[in-house]
């Protein structure tokens, strides 16, 4: 995973857009994309999307993703242990077999 973060931060720095990447503009950023993710499911039933229609959701998925990440990176938050501090409190909030 730090590879990974190593990578997309560099990728922003090569193009120049650290000025972009405050926490405000990230989070809208997060947003619009999740809205487009939203898209591909958007009117009709849900069964498994077509290879061409798969590809489109991994790209959303992905923006979604780095744009998460790079708002994690930013503000100084180790994923992991915001992830299982997370999962922590859904398991006190949804114990097995209350939920």
């Amino acid at each position: 995973m730090d590879k990974l973060i190593e990578e997309i931060i560099a990728f922003r720095d090569e193009r120049g857009w650290t000025g972009k990447n405050n926490p405000k503009d990230l989070a809208i950023s997060i947003s619009l994309e999740a809205s487009e993710l939203l898209e591909h499911f958007q009117w009709g039933e849900w069964k498994e999307p077509a290879l061409e229609k798969r590809e489109e959701i991994g790209d959303e998925l992905a923006d979604v993703l780095i744009y998460c990440i790079t708002m994690a990176h930013g503000m100084d938050f180790d994923i992991e242990g915001i992830i299982r501090s997370k999962m922590a409190k859904n398991a006190q909030k949804y114990p097995v077999g209350r939920s």
